[in-house]
């Protein structure tokens, strides 16, 4: 956590200057609809707070201050507590959870609509928290059935001793709860689901985007780094994927494949869908990912905030992608692999990992 200095207000007036949104203001209920990046202070006593790394965390009394619509300032109050696994241990400052549940929410706040959200800061660097951000974007594009998420500029104010910490880019999700509900679903908690009961197209959209961004990290038998909701219409079980520090698109730092799946990095891809005798049921998820190829690319190529030569990279890395499921030879070897006995496709990961 970085005192704030000076170097603040450089921080705000540059970000003022090239149009990137310092401040939203907008109406309630419109969170996670808006693209502009909102402005927020977490204040309170940060210090037990931030250092508290247990498995069971207690909730904390805290306030959220930012604008309303009405661009005024506003304080409210909040429970906050650490979350995690991985990055609640190892990251400077841990994950966190809001919570209004037990607070009285303003009409006029953005936050009016929605009970409790995670909030995911940076570990390694802001850069690899944008790389997050934008490919639960990119799953956005491919399907409503996802987290949807809101980027913005975070800083703390330690009241006990009243300092103020630089602010970072992090970026709130939504909660399973609220995906379920607009989903017109109900979350499925049980472990130990066989991937072939979830309803064809939309795990053949999953784990073909798991292999497009380079994910291995993930299973349906023990919901890891994915839930699965019911629709209750419908009658079907849906994947809906989350927690994308350890892909390959993203790159993080810490970010290393398990070793059963014998890769040597994140960005080495293998597909983990189920082994299917024929591949042209993929076709039309190949199709899908076709079509919306110029808005999957543009959620990459468009974004100010990424460095130039990473995004040039992934372009590359996604162009990898693409020439695979356009090329029949390629697409055999690498969606069949799965039926293969002596390979790692059918390797379920757990997710039991501290």
């Amino acid at each position: 956590m970085k005192v704030k200095n000076i170097a603040w207000l450089f921080y705000l007036f540059i970000f003022s200057a090239t149009g990137l949104n310092v401040s939203a203001q907008e109406s309630a209920g419109d969170l996670f609809n808006s693209e502009e990046i909102l402005d927020v202070t977490l204040e309170g006593n940060l210090r037990p707070l931030l250092r508290d790394r247990s498995s069971d965390p207690p909730y904390r009394e805290m306030k959220l201050r930012y604008k309303n619509e009405d661009s005024v300032f506003v304080t409210q109050d909040l429970r906050v507590k650490t979350r995690g696994k991985f990055r609640r241990l190892n990251c400077a400052d841990p994950p966190l959870w809001f919570n209004f549940k037990k607070h009285d929410v303003p009409d006029s706040s953005p936050f009016s609509e929605y009970s409790k959200m995670k909030v995911v800061v940076p570990c390694e660097g802001e850069k690899y928290l944008l790389r997050e951000y934008l490919v639960y974007k990119m799953y956005n594009v491919l399907t409503d059935y996802s987290f949807r998420v809101r980027l913005i500029r975070l800083a703390y104010h330690d009241t006990r001793r009243d300092r103020f910490t630089e602010p970072v880019y992090a970026f709130l999700i939504e909660d399973e709860d609220d995906v379920a509900e607009r989903s017109k679903a109900g979350l499925y908690k049980r472990n130990n689901l066989r991937p072939e009961r979830i309803e064809e197209e939309a795990f053949l959209r999953m784990s073909v985007f798991a292999y497009m961004i380079g994910n291995t990290d993930w299973s349906i038998q023990f919901q890891h780094n994915l839930k699965i909701m019911f629709l209750k219409e419908q009658k079907e079980f849906i994947p809906v994927p989350y927690d994308f520090d350890l892909v390959g698109l993203v790159s993080s730092p810490y970010a290393v494949p398990a070793p059963a799946l014998e890769l040597r990095s994140v960005r080495e891809r293998v597909y983990r869908g189920y082994c299917m005798d024929d591949l042209d049921i993929l076709e039309p998820t190949f199709q899908q990912f076709r079509q919306l190829k110029p808005e999957i690319y543009s959620t990459l190529a468009e974004n100010l905030l990424l460095e130039k030569s990473y995004i040039d990279w992934a372009l590359e890395y996604m162009d990898e992608f693409y020439e695979t499921i356009d090329n029949p030879r390629k697409r055999e070897s690498v969606f069949s692999y799965p039926c293969d006995p002596s390979g790692t496709g059918n390797v379920v990961i757990s997710g039991i990992r501290n």
